[in-house]
């Protein structure tokens, strides 16, 4: 993630309807989004239509439109929403845990959970985000940014005398090897089970923040 400066403010997560048609809208957007990641992230952006996502969200091409302006509108949705799901979750536990460390351990819980729950979107921000506007692309870009300071900023009081620059390496680091579990977290062509896969991500995620930042040749 190399995040630039937003062009335009940064949305807030949506409220919860309250109505019951609200909820049902809502529901059917979600079950579109839902659809949308695993289409994208199994034909590619530019091969899944409207119509596509209709079929699979259970409502016609047309109805689509009653939720989002056109496909580009969905991906934006999509990678801009759960980009503000990822920084609120990250605030939450800074604010929540005063010990550095704890806070650390809970932030590469929440990263792993987010990783192997949602692997569609990891793919699909991967392989398509170029496809979204230059608006949509850098609210993305600021709201990661902000996540990625989260991070940053618990190392800094679990590692007072790394410099921040070192620090949002090793953030940046961690996304990556956390991240890649969508594409390597397989054995003999099977995907590894979560209870197998996620205590090993989090001891190496954990290993790569803490490591000792001194070079060998002068230890």
């Amino acid at each position: 993630m190399q995040p630039v400066p937003a062009t335009q403010a940064v949305p807030t997560t949506q409220a919860v309807p309250t109505t019951q048609r609200g909820r049902a809208k809502e529901n059917r957007r979600q079950a579109l989004l839902s659809a949308a990641a695993s289409l994208f992230a199994l034909n590619g952006f530019n091969r899944v239509s409207l119509e596509d996502l209709g079929a699979a969200a259970g409502v016609s091409g047309p109805a689509v439109y009653r939720h989002f302006s056109g496909k580009q509108a969905v991906l934006a949705d999509l990678l801009v929403t759960v980009s503000q799901e990822l920084l609120d979750g990250g605030r939450h536990v800074a604010d929540s845990t005063p010990d550095p460390l704890a806070a650390l351990r809970r932030l590469v819980e929440f990263q792993v959970d987010f990783a192997l729950g949602k692997p569609d979107v990891i793919r699909v921000q991967d392989r398509d985000f170029s496809n979204l506007s230059e608006q949509d692309q850098s609210a993305v870009r600021t709201l990661q940014r902000s996540y990625v300071e989260v991070w940053v900023d618990i190392l800094a009081k679990v590692h007072p005398e790394i410099d921040a620059a070192e620090l949002r390496m090793r953030a940046h680091a961690t996304f990556g090897l956390i991240n890649s579990t969508p594409h390597s977290v397989r054995s003999h062509g099977r995907r590894l089970a979560a209870g197998v896969a996620r205590p090993l991500l989090e001891r190496m995620a954990l290993a790569a923040l803490m490591v000792d930042s001194t070079p060998a040749t002068q230890r």
